[in-house]
């Protein structure tokens, strides 16, 4: 298992890349690790993931709700404050906001099942 020195991040500093959704834009700001990734991902307003996510993830809502989209047709709500987990392969999701969301996105080889 790897090991992380201490290190605070200003997001701030951190580039981002824009994501294009079915409808709507994500932006992440990206600090890939060794077997771990750290996101701060802003979803615009009307946000709808383009794809059906298969990752492993714990999120972390610091602003707005955000309502999970399961295949099975089952919906979760994520406000202010709220986090779930999933592991890799454990379901099938996406995203969407109506009025936009900002989270704190944790994913990486310790997901795996």
């Amino acid at each position: 298992m790897p090991h992380y020195p201490y290190q605070v991040i200003d997001w701030s500093t951190v580039p981002f890349t824009q994501h294009q959704g079915e409808t709507g834009l994500a932006v992440w700001h990206t600090l890939q690790l060794e077997g771990l990734r750290i996101r701060r991902v802003d979803y615009s307003a009307g946000y709808l993931a383009d794809h059906w996510c298969r990752k492993g993830h714990i999120v972390h809502c610091l602003e707005g709700e955000l309502e999970t989209q399961m295949e099975n047709g089952e919906i979760f709500h994520l406000k202010t404050g709220m986090t779930y987990v999933v592991s890799d392969e454990l379901s099938s999701h996406r995203s969407h906001t109506k009025e936009g969301a900002r989270l704190l996105i944790i994913d990486g080889a310790f997901l795996g099942i």
